[in-house]
């Protein structure tokens, strides 16, 4: 069985590189394998667009799931350093899916585009045979903007601190413990451990931490911790910059009950998927700055380490390969057979 979960760059380069189409003077970013988002010109504006799955977990509440949905949406163009602007999405749902439930999930979407000033300009909208949970679709965000603002994924310098906000396995541990409280209780998992993991759910979006950031200083590059977590996306970003980051793990913000969950699901807490996490490159002198302006925002982060000549991650003085294959889906997997089989019985 292939391995689930987004392909690795060795796949990448051999299926999807050769295969992109034409060869425009107007694109400005092309696709790059752990790269956010791609750029095209568009007179002397830049616009950055990115595609993803629209996932939705119904188990969440269909209001909870939306929101998450929305945000994952709009993260990747948001750490282009530009801000959202436009959103086409296109839902494949399932034939069961009631009117009411279609009606949130759309009142959410527009809700949270509200917030953020996006236009939701094009769609489909349909139930189809075959659909399921969780992927039920996808769709492009876009933002528009100027190009002097735009931060580009291969733009760490040597001497660039790096910055993390929240810290590893904030996806995997928001959305494992809220889909698994039951196997959570009977494994015997505190109560006080549960709701802090759960809590974890309301840290799964990074465009706030993106949006302020750039605004508050010479941030050189950003990057979603998404799939593969923190060491994935950290090397992912000195692999776009041709450098090498090097960083304290002890100086990472880690939260509260996502060690312990990681623990209950046997999965590596710094190779788990990570959507919430930002992490940034920033020039030395508005490190503090960066860190300031998140603080007042209610953003845990730390400055951890800094970008280096050499390539690859090194954490602890020692060298960390990318892990190519991120834990969370096999747990989950795993963890949800359990759970059918035990309601089942």
């Amino acid at each position: 069985m292939s391995e689930l979960g987004k392909i690795d760059r060795a796949f990448f380069d051999e299926y999807v590189y050769p295969n992109l189409g034409a060869d425009r003077d107007d694109v400005r970013l092309s696709p790059q394998h752990g790269v956010d988002f791609g750029v095209v010109d568009v007179g002397d504006r830049a616009v950055a667009m990115a595609t993803d799955p629209v996932f939705v977990m119904p188990s969440l509440g269909f209001e909870r799931a939306a929101w998450f949905a929305f945000h994952i949406l709009v993260s990747d163009v948001a750490v282009s350093g530009l801000t959202p602007t436009h959103l086409a999405v296109d839902f494949n749902l399932p034939p069961e899916i009631s009117n009411d439930q279609i009606r949130t999930l759309l009142e959410t979407f527009d809700a949270e585009a509200r917030e953020l000033g996006v236009s939701i300009v094009t769609g489909h909208t349909a139930r189809y045979a075959g659909c399921n949970y969780p992927m039920v679709g996808g769709a492009t965000s876009v933002a528009v903007g100027n190009p002097v603002n735009l931060v580009r994924p291969d733009g760490a310098r040597v001497g660039d601190t790096v910055v993390i906000t929240k810290g590893p396995a904030i996806e995997a541990t928001g959305l494992l413990s809220n889909q698994f409280d039951p196997l959570m209780r009977d494994g015997g998992v505190d109560d006080a451990t549960i709701d802090a993991a759960q809590d974890r759910f309301d840290d799964m979006s990074p465009v706030r931490d993106a949006m302020v950031a750039s605004a508050a200083g010479d941030v050189t590059a950003m990057h979603d911790a998404t799939e593969c977590g923190v060491y994935g996306g950290l090397y992912e970003l000195a692999r776009a910059a041709g450098v090498g980051i090097d960083i304290d793990r002890d100086s990472v913000p880690v939260l509260p009950g996502v060690l312990e969950a990681c623990d209950f699901f046997g999965i590596d807490p710094w190779h788990a998927i990570s959507e919430g996490t930002l992490l940034a490159t920033v020039a030395p002198d508005d490190a503090d700055a960066v860190l300031d302006a998140l603080d007042r925002e209610g953003v845990p982060a730390a400055a951890v380490g800094e970008v280096v000549e050499g390539s690859g991650l090194r954490v602890d003085g020692d060298e960390v390969p990318h892990p190519e294959v991120d834990p969370f889906w096999g747990a989950f997997e795993e963890h949800m057979a359990e759970l059918q089989a035990r309601e089942e019985q």
